[in-house]
């Protein structure tokens, strides 16, 4: 029989898929087994439906032989099968799908989960052979034929002798290049390797000299009450590479409009390469256990890329490579769906059991205050009531609702304050002052905390406030009417102080929030002095961005009276005190001071006057 011509705009497609479509290789060998489980599925519903085949569930099975010396490789399986018209229209017509042809003819065949939806993938076998033969023998057909090809010239079908039902592919692959060893494909291990990595969880046994290399029943698919915890692990640590077990794992099933399977870990660890721009986010995707996508970044949202993963489902829109996902509404369903999970088992965790909770968060916390800081806070509200922060006295970390249920009827602000440790927060001036008047407050020590707490604006209707700010004054109107009359009385000096420290501060002005402390700095704006530290270190400079700062002096400390004395007797003397005050405070926010030595001069100079 004569060479016959691929049609046109399939001979393009083929040297498009060859040379384009398909960027890895390997997965020739997923795609011809997928065909094969296709086959046997076909095979064994036309046994449940036709009294004349008797078939045993352990007598499918595909088959993969290695002849190095005539550099064959060769997959068998004992399905279906075609006949002679069969091998014309689907091998002869590219992107014909046999199987999706099978699924629209026997809409009831519920049970039988096809995974090619597409006819292209038998071609992917030309990337690594340059004569491909096909031997298939259909139950509708006496004798059977043989199909083959090199590829863009045509192909030929002719009889053949063939033993028993189903399809034989053989492959002669190509010789190796400078850029490709294609003879890596005809050795056991890479075959091994490649279907324990793509296609594990074909349901029939895939065998290389008699050892089955398929463990052919996911764990994700078998009943939870018969999955050990050490099970989870194991196959958490195999998967993923990881020498220790998960902190948790997520193991779901979803029917609907889109069916899938979901088995999710949280590491109890940071990935070495979390912070890098080499990690890369997402959960293995499968369809109907055949691995499409080693990490697909769409399934999961950013604040949750520490979650490790698949997603398994039979319900999803391919392409015709079958490398890469259409974006539409099916990936954004179960993305929604999975992300909702996280969330609600992590709410489960904080509230059954705090203790692993807090350790989850030591962990993966900052990414949940990231997520719920970036894109403008879009996530905020997702993200909220898992976030913790320390409380100044609970004295262990406490979440937002914990410190909104524990409000004073009165107090209408959540108040906080930043620092770099607990301690250095604590020794604030302006946390004496609100510890004195009861009120509780959250401790921020990482850079990104009180971000965060801009964003979110308020909880439950009650607005973050920092107590290191200019604008917070829980005084009563009588002790603010007595605070204003003293900056108004002593406009001058503090004016002349203001200018003796120079453009670092607004103003210099006194308070009545100080208690025993004699000064603190407070700011004005938006950027406390806390977010204008992180934010000259991430852009590498000192001196960038400057808070609007004021120096504040407490009223009722002895220091005052000098002051006043200075201001009327000795003004350049209270240029030295007023500069050692704006030192103080500044060491006391743990800021570092611009002319250490002056200060050190001018703090002897007063000891021994």
């Amino acid at each position: 029989m004569g060479t016959k011509q691929f049609k046109a705009e399939s001979k393009r497609l083929l040297d498009l898929m060859i040379n384009s479509i398909y960027t890895n290789k390997e997965i020739f060998l997923r795609e011809l087994i997928s065909n094969a489980s296709d086959a046997i599925d076909k095979m064994h519903y036309r046994s449940l439906t036709d009294s004349k085949f008797s078939l045993k569930d352990s007598d499918l099975e595909i088959l993969i032989e290695i002849d190095k010396e005539n550099r064959n490789l060769i997959i068998t399986d004992n399905g279906i099968g075609m006949t002679g018209s069969e091998l014309e229209n689907n091998l002869g017509t590219i992107a014909k799908s046999g199987s999706l042809a099978f699924k629209n003819e026997n809409k009831d065949a519920k049970d039988v989960e096809l995974i090619g939806q597409f006819g292209v993938g038998f071609y992917s076998a030309f990337m690594v052979s340059d004569m491909v033969t096909v031997d298939s023998k259909s139950p509708d057909e006496e004798i059977a034929h043989r199909w083959t090809s090199k590829g863009v010239e045509g192909y030929t079908v002719e009889p053949c002798e063939k033993v028993g039902y189903g399809t034989k592919i053989t492959l002669h692959i190509k010789e190796d290049t400078e850029d490709e060893k294609y003879s890596r494909f005809l050795e056991d291990y890479t075959i091994e390797e490649l279907v324990k990595k793509y296609s594990d969880y074909i349901r029939y046994p895939i065998r290389l000299n008699a050892k089955t290399l398929n463990s052919m029943v996911p764990i994700w698919k078998k009943n939870k009450s018969e999955i050990k915890a050490e099970d989870y692990d194991n196959f958490y640590m195999d998967k993923f590479s990881d020498y220790e077990k998960p902190i948790k794992v997520i193991h779901s099933a979803v029917e609907g409009q889109i069916s899938y399977n979901a088995l999710l870990f949280i590491p109890s660890h940071l990935p070495f390469d979390y912070y890098t721009k080499n990690y890369e986010k997402g959960l293995q995707l499968y369809s109907n256990g055949v691995l499409i996508m080693d990490k697909c970044p769409d399934l999961i949202p950013d604040y949750f890329s520490f979650v490790k993963g698949l997603v398994d489902s039979q319900d999803l829109s391919l392409n015709i490579s079958r490398e890469m996902l259409q974006h539409d509404r099916q990936l954004k369903a179960i993305e929604k769906n999975i992300t909702n999970k996280i969330k609600s088992e992590l709410e489960k965790m904080l509230q059954s059991n705090r203790e692993e909770y807090e350790k989850f968060f030591s962990v993966f916390g900052t990414q949940l205050k990231y997520g719920a800081y970036s894109n403008f806070g879009m996530d905020k509200d997702k993200l909220k009531d898992l976030l913790i922060f320390y409380s100044s006295t609970e004295k262990k970390n406490v979440t937002l609702k914990e410190y909104f249920d524990r409000m004073k009827p009165d107090q209408n602000e959540i108040y906080y304050a930043s620092g770099e440790t607990l301690d250095k927060i604590e020794n604030l001036p302006q946390v004496d002052s609100i510890k004195e008047k009861g009120y509780e407050m959250l401790f921020l020590t990482e850079n990104i905390d009180e971000f965060v707490l801009q964003v979110l604006m308020e909880y439950e209707g009650k607005k973050f406030v920092n107590v290191c700010a200019n604008s917070l004054d829980l005084s009563t109107d009588k002790e603010k009417e007595e605070i204003k009359k003293e900056n108004e009385d002593n406009k001058s000096m503090l004016d002349f102080m203001k200018d003796a420290i120079g453009a670092d501060i607004e103003s210099v002005r006194f308070t009545n929030k100080l208690g025993k402390h004699p000064v603190c700095l407070t700011t004005e704006g938006a950027l406390s002095i806390e977010m204008v530290k992180t934010l000259n270190n991430q852009m590498g400079s000192e001196k960038g961005l400057k808070a609007q700062t004021i120096l504040e002096i407490n009223n009722s400390h002895p220091i005052v009276s000098k002051l006043k004395n200075l201001y009327d007797t000795n003004k350049d003397e209270l240029k030295d005190y007023t500069k050692i005050l704006y030192s103080q405070a500044r060491l006391i926010e743990g800021m570092s001071i611009d002319n250490p030595a002056e200060i050190s001069n001018l703090i002897c100079d007063l000891m021994t006057k």
